[in-house]
């Protein structure tokens, strides 16, 4: 007998009526980034689908263009220009309303935010901007022409969201898009009825609200996106009203949509990594916003826990429970929740790779579900997965990320399974950088891998067992999967020195990010030199201030954790370190280091400078722990009669990358284990199919 939900947890899945229509229960995936867009309409539509089958009463679309004069391009987001994009949409409300939920569309009106790349249209504001986006492009600010037009453009795409099929249409407003910035007078120059007072400033955002409903008529919910927040945002942008205005805002037009769905303007807070952020970060700035208002509210927070959920709900805050990346490492979070079974929530670890997809402009991935954007084109669901070939055993060497996803996905499948792991501690990479510091949440990737592990009897786990090629052939496994991870390199090797750094290695007082891991940490000024460019560099620099040593980081980029721009990571490492007295050094490249000094070069001029130090960290490139792999590969072809019938190595053993990608090798694996795969063609090419004419 399955387990029943805790009557505890019955109001969040009572029904919430908004506008004409009723959500089947509280749980709301808000408009979210996929990277997909209109270049994998069916990816996008079998993802959202799969998010309403695991419970989701609501389920939206990412932002939605409704014009060519908002084109978002390289990014591939939604889009609602023509009937190709109807039929588009069409394959995700159908797939949506198969479950019996809600379908919402985001729709956008870009503003400066846009630099119509593609199009080549001009960009429209409401005065004349910068483009907000890093392009060296301006905006016309509109005139009442303009203003017209885009009033018309947004009632019709509200109309082709009515024939996709949607039963909820967004006005955003906020996030620095067109109506936040007639909002702001920051943005907001003009002089006449849509300037100047906040009766004026809020008169496109009334007329937009006030066309969309009369265009939908009665057969659709009208929401509003926008922001409690009265700061700018501080990665760069602006769009929010003079401080005390939300409110105000708030009392003029509360009851004009169906439902309000607030967030924030700063993302490195709305959607901050676990690192900087915790669960239900938001709640200060929404409470008090339902007194405002009769109609529904939303908001986010990386809710995770029921408990936090229920609060929410209970406390009168919000009436939804708003997820995005949530609803990615889980798409079944509302039905677990339903059915007791909370041990079996895959919980978001806060990471953002899921937000790499949008800036990368690839369908996003996620670090606990490596299940997400595959699920048209590779046939993969989260919660189901193919049945075993054969009788075959598997021995998998190693328990990090790659190790224990393949175990469970492989004893899911019903295959026998020993999992070998050479230390007492199971989990590899992510027990070691869990102990660092705002890293704790990675400790979940584990968790939960462990917590499934212990229910499946066909998995056996051996601790402290280091195997050697000897014991690993006397096992007599059928399947052999090497997965003994990486470690970072101590000769300067990375993007920069593609052939290490002369003699480095042999520099007194080096340290790797797994020394300083397993405690063994320097003792006078330290150098950080960090060719990786994502969070370790940054993240040991905190570790290594905090016990009191005086510590500088070294990045041949133009900045730190250049690559965390893509998470949200960049702006809030680069800001900690600063505030902790860390001193920061950028676009120098190292060249020696000889235990009191280490030279650097400019990367642009090769001019040569030099910092005093006692130690230095090399965060630079890992190499793989492939050495039992090709001993046994070297078995298998001396001894072609050898019992194992497959060998391979898999996750940073093979190539050394983001936990991410570690656990999806090790699902893929899983998978793929005695299947037939045509690796000519191993998924579904999501081509982007025309209106003919």
């Amino acid at each position: 007998m399955s387990p029943k939900r805790d009557p505890r947890y019955d109001i969040l899945f009572e029904p919430v009526k908004i506008g004409p229509l009723t959500a089947p229960n509280r749980f709301y995936q808000v408009p979210h980034c996929t990277g997909m867009g209109y270049n994998f309409p069916r990816s996008l539509a079998a993802m959202r689908g799969m998010k309403a089958e695991g419970g989701w009463g609501v389920v939206n679309t990412e932002y939605c263009s409704i014009h060519p004069s908002s084109d978002d391009s390289p990014h591939p987001s939604a889009s609602l220009w023509d009937k190709g994009d109807i039929k588009s949409h069409a394959l995700m409300t159908e797939k949506v309303h198969a479950h019996g939920a809600l379908a919402g569309v985001e729709l956008v009106i870009g503003g400066s935010q846009m630099a119509n790349l593609a199009t080549r249209e001009v960009a429209l504001a409401p005065s004349s901007l910068m483009n907000t986006s890093g392009n060296p492009f301006q905006t016309r600010a509109m005139d009442k022409s303009d203003i017209k037009n885009v009033r018309m453009w947004h009632r019709n795409a509200a109309l082709r969201a009515k024939e996709a099929g949607f039963d909820i249409v967004y006005v955003y407003a906020t996030h620095g898009y067109l109506i936040s910035q007639f909002l702001s007078p920051t943005t907001n120059k003009r002089i006449d009825e849509y300037g100047g007072s906040l009766g004026n400033r809020i008169r496109f955002m009334r007329e937009i609200i006030e066309d969309t409903k009369e265009a939908v008529g009665d057969t659709m919910a009208v929401a509003v996106r926008f922001s409690a927040e009265t700061n700018a945002n501080k990665s760069g942008g602006d769009g929010n009203p003079i401080p005390g205005e939300t409110e105000e805002i708030l009392g003029l037009l509360g009851e004009f949509p169906d439902l309000w769905d607030i967030n924030i303007n700063d993302y490195s807070l709305e959607m901050g990594l676990s690192r900087f952020t915790k669960e239900a970060s938001l709640m200060p700035y929404v409470k008090g916003i339902k007194e405002l208002t009769s109609k529904p509210v939303v908001t986010v927070g990386r809710f995770t826990s029921p408990d936090t959920m229920l609060a929410q709900i209970k406390g009168g805050i919000v009436d939804l429970i708003g997820a995005a990346r949530p609803s990615i490492a889980d798409p079944f979070l509302p039905k677990k929740i339903q059915e007791g079974k909370f041990e079996d929530i895959r919980e978001c670890i806060g990471c953002n790779i899921c937000y790499v997809g949008d800036g990368k402009g690839v369908p996003i991935r996620c670090t606990q579900n490596p299940t997400m954007s595959e699920e048209w084109r590779s046939g993969w669901h989260p919660e189901k997965i193919n049945k075993k070939i054969s009788d075959s055993s598997v021995l998998i060497i190693g328990a990090g990320p790659t190790g224990l996803e393949a175990a469970h996905a492989l004893g899911k499948r019903g295959y026998k399974v020993m999992l070998t792991e050479a230390s007492r501690e199971l989990g590899g990479r992510v027990s070691t950088e869990a102990k660092l510091p705002g890293l704790s949440q990675w400790a979940r990737v584990r968790d939960y891998r462990l917590q499934q592990i212990e229910k499946l009897p066909n998995i056996e786990v051996f601790r402290e067992s280091r195997m050697t090629h000897d014991q690993i052939i006397e096992v007599g496994a059928e399947h052999i999967a090497i997965a003994t991870g990486s470690e970072w390199r101590r000769d300067g090797f990375g993007g920069t020195h593609l052939n290490g750094i002369d003699g480095l290695k042999h520099s007194p007082n080096l340290f790797t990010p797994d020394d300083i891991m397993a405690g063994n940490l320097p003792d006078g000024p330290t150098i950080i030199y960090d060719d990786d460019h994502y969070y370790m560099g940054s993240v040991i620099a905190e570790k290594i201030k905090a016990s009191g040593v005086p510590t500088t980081i070294v990045t041949p980029q133009d900045m730190v954790s250049s690559w965390g721009a893509y998470t949200t990571d960049r702006w809030r490492s680069q800001s900690n370190l600063m505030k902790l007295g860390v001193k920061i050094i950028c676009a120098k490249s190292l060249k020696s280091f000889n235990g009191k000094k280490a030279e650097f070069e400019c990367i642009y001029t090769n001019s040569k400078s030099t910092i005093s130090a006692n130690s230095i960290v090399l965060v630079t490139a890992r190499k793989p722990n492939d050495e039992l792999y090709h001993s046994l590969l070297m078995h298998k072809k001396n001894y072609p009669g050898t019992t194992f019938k497959s060998l391979k190595k898999i996750g940073d053993c093979d190539a050394p990358a983001i936990i991410a990608a570690a656990i999806y090798a090790g699902h893929k694996y899983a998978r793929e284990l005695e299947e037939t795969i045509d690796y000519d063609n191993p998924f579904k090419h999501d081509r982007v199919f025309f209106e003919d004419g």
